[in-house]
């Protein structure tokens, strides 16, 4: 089935649940709400379509509801990776890497890992 499609929005509520879970609507809206300018009501509506596509699971607590992550990080980021790669570049990694180059967007330490990185997968291949 893969990852469900999580938008922007919602992305920001999965993130406050990535770092920590479980949660109250309430202490997720204290973590999301201000940077976003949005109301409690906002982060429920968003944490209803997590529920309602099974990117998060509610525990009852008491008069309130735990939530927690149902969709694991690993997964909805690769899905967005491929699916920036797909849109933009064709679904290959050099272009966007050379169009970072190019935009001057890669500092000296993206450099010295994407080489590390390069050389690993050459020795994982040697092997």
């Amino acid at each position: 089935m893969g990852a469900p499609k999580i938008s922007t929005a919602e992305s920001a509520v999965m993130e406050a649940l990535w770092r920590k879970s479980p949660l109250s609507a309430e202490e997720i809206a204290a973590e999301v709400a201000e940077p976003q300018g949005w109301t409690l009501a906002t982060v429920k509506t968003l944490i209803n379509r997590l529920l309602k596509k099974a990117a998060i699971g509610a525990t009852p607590e008491g008069r309130r509801y735990l939530y927690h992550p149902l969709a694991p990080r690993a997964d909805w980021l690769a899905a967005e990776s491929k699916g920036l790669l797909d849109r933009l570049f064709d679904g290959r990694l050099a272009p966007m890497v050379s169009h970072l180059s190019q935009a001057k967007a890669l500092t000296g330490d993206d450099i010295a890992a994407l080489r590390k990185l390069i050389a690993e997968i050459d020795e994982e291949d040697a092997q």
